[in-house]
């Protein structure tokens, strides 16, 4: 079957994670910051992911933007600091996460070919919406699935039905698209045709599913999605 929608994974596949932790590092006053961000900006990132897959595995689920305030808590203290308005300042800012600079003409690009598209995140729907309408992309959206609807987080098998429900797509008539190695693997195990947009180089994760296709960004993503 030939591929009807192209969905992608929010946070680090369209929205920079990044960007909160260097905003802020540029701002004045914060050398502190400035000297370890993108440790901090790591290790934020790293325990979000790593909390989200524990409270899957227990079934102890809550918000995204819960996990996302424990794994700053966490990344703060690793890089020694301590300081309540940065924390607040950061949060604030993971709100108005960057959109990477080839995704409007991406997305524009895809919709102009006939192709349906959606996100599909760990995201709370208000975050979700909140970095959509800073980035502007939301006009080339068809939907903004998030896993606050089936109460578990990626990689279970109950998010990536969420696409089909929406839909009425059968999996091989989805091209998939994530940052996250494990996620691209497991989508792929699924039945997805799956993309791993590998912007930080990374080794292939040794899992059972293998990501079908590898990008450096999703510059060309249209033009691959037309091909298959």
């Amino acid at each position: 079957m030939s591929v009807k929608v192209c969905v992608f994974d929010a946070y680090g596949t369209l929205f920079d994670v990044n960007s909160a932790a260097r905003r802020s590092a540029e701002q004045p006053g914060r050398q502190d910051l400035a000297a370890v961000w993108e440790k901090l900006a790591t290790d934020w990132r790293a325990k979000q992911l790593q909390y989200t897959w524990l409270r899957a595995v227990t079934g102890d689920h809550t918000s995204f933007w819960e996990v996302t305030e424990n794994g700053l808590d966490w990344a703060m203290e690793a890089s020694g600091l301590e300081d309540a308005e940065l924390r607040e300042e950061l949060l604030a800012l993971y709100w108005e996460l960057a959109a990477y600079k080839e995704v409007p003409r991406m997305l524009a690009e895809l919709k102009a070919a006939g192709f349906k598209t959606a996100i599909l995140s760990n995201g709370s729907p208000d975050m979700l919406e909140g970095a959509i309408d800073f980035s502007g992309i939301g006009e080339w959206l068809d939907a903004t699935l998030s896993v606050e609807d089936v109460g578990v987080f990626k990689p279970a098998r109950a998010v990536y039905d969420m696409v089909g429900i929406k839909f009425g797509t059968a999996p091989d008539e989805v091209l998939f698209m994530s940052s996250n190695g494990w996620d691209a693997a497991s989508a792929a195990s699924y039945g997805f045709t799956t993309v791993w947009v590998n912007r930080a180089g990374d080794p292939m994760d040794r899992l059972p599913g293998k990501p079908h296709h590898v990008l450096n960004d999703l510059s060309t993503l249209p033009t691959f999605a037309q091909s298959l």
